[in-house]
């Protein structure tokens, strides 16, 4: 070990699950070869000797990846690059070669001058306490030294096989399907696995353009989604499927273009595996409909609700062993049969094995969904220094009130039938709610109560 000169990063990029940053503003290639080095430094601490890197198309990457794996191999570290392509082929390579640690260099589903960082380290998520002691070795310099390899080995193909490998489709059932890449990472593996599957399927922004021409790169906000349901519709499609920026959170459209959300598609994908697997557990994070947790009750399943953050999900199904997870925000986790980290080629895989063997069309299936009335997620201003202490006053209100509380993020209250929700965001300053009921009157009843507590906190729900 040898203590260098420090370096300090702008105070905003470290988060709770990922570094992130605007290129040029407060994320340069010199914060990519300081992060490398800390990393570096934590992997060797532990015994570690090889690190895995991969990257997306954004215009930024190349350069942020260089400089990350020259601080990775100055640390000593054996560095695998595995190219451009989706996170989650990173994970991919990463698990199956047993790399000590691994970095997705990827500005995800964020602005094209937007870029950050996801790392693993021995297969399982490096989020929280670990990011912060990043920031911690940097300062202090305190960097492994060493004079490691860097060795190129393209994972596209092996990822896309071990993806075929999975599919249970009823090939005699052929399907028409439209994809959206987006032009993020996820585009050529996308084109690779839709040439293999049976069927007919057309391809949208399927080139890796880090400029983003077509549209932003978030399926879970419906204006980037029209084009999709254009197509679907000027195709007769049964399904459209669209991917993020980095290809770990997927958008599914309908044959008749609506749009389902993350708790609906992980229903579909729960009442398939529940059929092989009874009694398994199902996660969902705290902003899921009580819908979902029914169903899967219904089922014979065991649902569980978890915090938000792809991180806190990934730790609490390797915890319970559930062989299934999900988001609102679109990341689907596979412990069944995969790796237990949130792909979202491979979850499009897995339901379009799914769709091929219905009695029926998806829009058929997504009728027969219950039905709820709900409130978007509503994010809204609240500084970091205050957020969690409205929390906490809202918190303390409603066990004086002797609420039906499930605090494990936030607070989701059960009432007349449905539910609220209040969360402080992990990643930025901002509160988030979000209500749920079996009719517009008692939503609007639950939004009112909310709204109540709020002000009593000090704080106005906009809107």
């Amino acid at each position: 070990m040898l203590t260098l000169s420090g370096h300090t990063f702008h105070p905003t990029i470290l988060r709770e699950y990922d570094v992130r940053g605007i290129v040029g503003e407060t994320l340069s290639a010199d914060d990519a070869y300081a992060l490398g080095r800390a990393l570096g430094t934590i992997a060797v601490e532990d015994g570690g000797r090889t690190a895995c890197v991969g990257r997306d198309g954004r215009l930024s990457s190349p350069q942020l990846e260089a400089a990350l794996v020259r601080g990775l191999a100055d640390c000593g570290l054996d560095v695998t690059r595995v190219g451009c392509g989706p996170s989650p082929m990173l994970y991919f390579a990463a698990v199956t070669s047993g790399a000590d640690v691994a970095v997705a260099v990827t500005g995800s589903h964020n602005p094209p001058d937007h870029n950050g960082f996801k790392m693993m380290r021995r297969g399982k998520p490096f989020f929280g306490a670990d990011i912060r002691r990043l920031g911690e070795i940097a300062a202090a310099g305190a960097f492994a030294v060493g004079s490691g390899t860097v060795t190129d080995r393209p994972a596209r193909a092996a990822y896309v096989a071990r993806i075929l490998a999975d599919w249970d489709g009823d090939n005699d059932r052929p399907l028409t399907v439209v994809w959206d890449a987006g032009n993020g990472a996820a585009g050529e593996v996308m084109a690779d696995v839709a040439a293999a599957l049976p069927g007919r399927h057309v391809l949208l922004n399927a080139a890796i353009d880090g400029t983003f021409p077509a549209h932003h790169p978030d399926p879970t906000e419906p204006e980037t989604l029209e084009q999709l349901i254009a197509a679907v519709a000027a195709e007769g499609a049964d399904v459209g499927i669209a991917f993020d920026g980095d290809g770990d959170r997927i958008g599914i459209v309908d044959g008749r273009g609506r749009i389902l959300w993350g708790d609906q598609i992980l229903q579909i994908l729960a009442e398939d595996l529940l059929a092989r697997h009874p009694s398994a557990i199902v996660i969902a994070d705290v902003k899921a409909s009580r819908a979902l947790f029914d169903e899967v009750a219904r089922l014979g399943g065991r649902p569980l609700m978890g915090r938000t953050g792809h991180s806190l999900i990934k730790t609490l199904m390797a915890e319970t062993g559930a062989p299934l997870a999900g988001e609102m925000s679109g990341h689907i986790f596979f412990a069944d049969r995969w790796y237990g980290f949130d792909d979202a080629l491979y979850a499009a895989v897995r339901l379009l094995g799914v769709l091929s063997r219905l009695d029926g069309s998806l829009a058929d299936r997504f009728d027969r969904m219950p039905r709820m009335v709900n409130t978007p997620e509503l994010r809204f201003p609240c500084p970091d220094e205050r957020k969690f202490a409205v929390i906490d006053a809202v918190k303390r209100r409603l066990a004086a009130e002797g609420a039906a509380v499930n605090d494990i993020d936030g607070v989701r209250v059960d009432a007349h039938g449905g539910w609220w929700l209040l969360r402080a965001s992990n990643t930025q300053a901002v509160l988030v709610a979000r209500a749920e009921a079996p009719d517009q009157p008692t939503l609007d009843r639950l939004m009112a109560t909310l709204r109540d507590h709020l002000a009593a906190a000090g704080v106005s729900l906009p809107g």
